[in-house]
């Protein structure tokens, strides 16, 4: 449980690098169309600024309040136009209660229904959609960045907010240095595809890290509230692989240990899971780890499933 000062100071030392490097290598190619691989870069580049907004949330990176506030604002907020506040009180609720279809606002019915209880219930697009989900979950995914910008801003209508008049501050400032440097710097149509390829795959970057963590895993309802142990073990999914997808989802890989202990530091996961695994065993409490394409077949089977009572409906129809 112990900080990790120096490991957390190289990581955001190289995701700062990463990410002032892809917008200088922005400036540089300029008005060319090479510059949509320059696209890519910046959106990996957003997804690791998202993952160190995440561990500062949780306090792994600062002990104090204030400081992991501060600098969650401005990785977030000022970095790539979250709602830090409204993404902190919305991944609070999560980790109380992961993959409850009542009190997990990640699993609420939207576009996707994730039980045949809400296809059920699914109105609208919705229905369209749940018909073919597993089908259409990558290609939505390049929305979600876009979702993520909406939902910040929305959030502001909300006078419970904390430090509202900040966050909208920190959330315009962001959108209009954003977009003047597109347009600056390239012409009006390259701009726009640019915004275009820059935020699907950015969104597509975050789905696909925060897919594997609860997606497919059991869905809790109504009473059912387990002990805290399971209600974590058995929702979540490990993800085994090397160096490379440590790095690549940010250590939420070990997503068993991170909603054990939320503010253990995310280098520390790997050498808790261990002693984790161990005592599932003892427990006999089924402890998941999938490969990395195993956990997006099973994600995507549990939607198949989920929307299932909708295409009964549209052949019925």
């Amino acid at each position: 449980m112990a900080r990790r000062p120096g490991y957390y100071t190289a990581r955001i030392a190289a995701v700062a690098a990463l990410y002032g490097g892809a917008w200088a290598a922005f400036v540089l190619v300029g008005a060319s169309w090479w510059t949509l691989a320059v696209a890519a870069v910046l959106a990996v580049a957003f997804g690791q600024v998202a993952l160190v907004a995440h561990d500062i949330a949780h306090r792994q990176v600062f002990r104090l309040r204030r400081a992991s506030e501060t600098s969650g604002r401005i990785a977030g907020n000022v970095g790539i136009g979250m709602g830090y506040g409204w993404w902190q009180d919305k991944h609070t609720r999560h980790h109380a209660n992961p993959n409850h279809d009542q009190l997990d606002p990640d699993i609420a019915p939207d576009l996707l229904v994730w039980t045949q209880e809400q296809a059920g219930a699914a109105r609208g697009v919705s229905r369209w959609i749940g018909r073919s989900q597993a089908f259409l979950f990558f290609p939505l995914l390049t929305l979600e960045g876009f979702n993520l910008h909406v939902a910040g801003a929305r959030s502001l209508a909300n006078r419970s907010l904390k430090h509202r008049v900040l966050e909208g501050t920190l959330l315009i400032g962001h959108f209009a240095v954003y977009l003047t440097a597109l347009f600056l710097v390239l012409p009006p149509g390259m701009a726009f595809v640019f915004l275009v390829v820059h935020q699907g795959l950015f969104g597509v970057y975050l789905g696909s890290i925060f897919a594997p963590n609860h997606k497919g895993m059991p869905i809790l309802s109504g009473d059912d509230r387990p002990d805290f142990l399971r209600r974590q073990v058995l929702t979540s999914r490990n993800v085994h692989g090397g160096w490379f997808t440590d790095i690549a989802l940010g250590g939420l890989n070990y997503q068993i240990e991170h909603h054990l202990f939320p503010s253990m530091p995310s280098p520390n996961l790997r050498r808790a899971q261990v002693i984790v695994r161990r005592y599932c065993e003892d427990l006999a409490v089924p402890y998941l780890e999938t490969g990395l394409v195993t956990s997006y077949r099973q994600a995507l089977r549990s939607l198949h499933q989920a929307g299932a009572p909708l295409r009964g409906a549209g052949t019925a129809a």
